[in-house]
């Protein structure tokens, strides 16, 4: 009788911890595979960043790409006739003309 026992409760056991590893497979599916694909997609455009190119930084600043330091992963940022910032490669977020959804 005990090992009857025994041997239902183990079969419990495997049924959760197959629900458990379904969850994480239908989570990774919905949410953590297209936010790497969306990662990905982002670090491929601030790589292909080019000179004259059209920016919108993290904070919302639009400007025009005027030089690129690739040693300091800089770029200087034309935001006005004549005025230039220096911003991280990292926080150009998109170019308008691009739709990052």
């Amino acid at each position: 009788m005990l090992t009857l026992l025994q041997a239902q409760s183990t079969g419990g056991g495997m049924s959760f911890l197959l629900m458990m590893v379904i969850i994480f497979a239908i989570m990774w599916f919905f949410m953590i595979r297209p936010q790497q694909k969306k990662q990905k997609e982002i670090q491929n455009f601030r790589n292909s960043i080019t000179k004259g190119q059209r920016i919108v930084t993290a904070g919302g600043i639009y400007g025009t790409v005027k030089d690129i330091d690739e040693a300091a992963n800089t770029l200087k940022v034309e935001i006005a006739n004549g005025i230039c910032i220096t911003v991280d490669r990292g926080s150009v977020f998109a170019s308008p003309q691009t739709n990052m959804q």
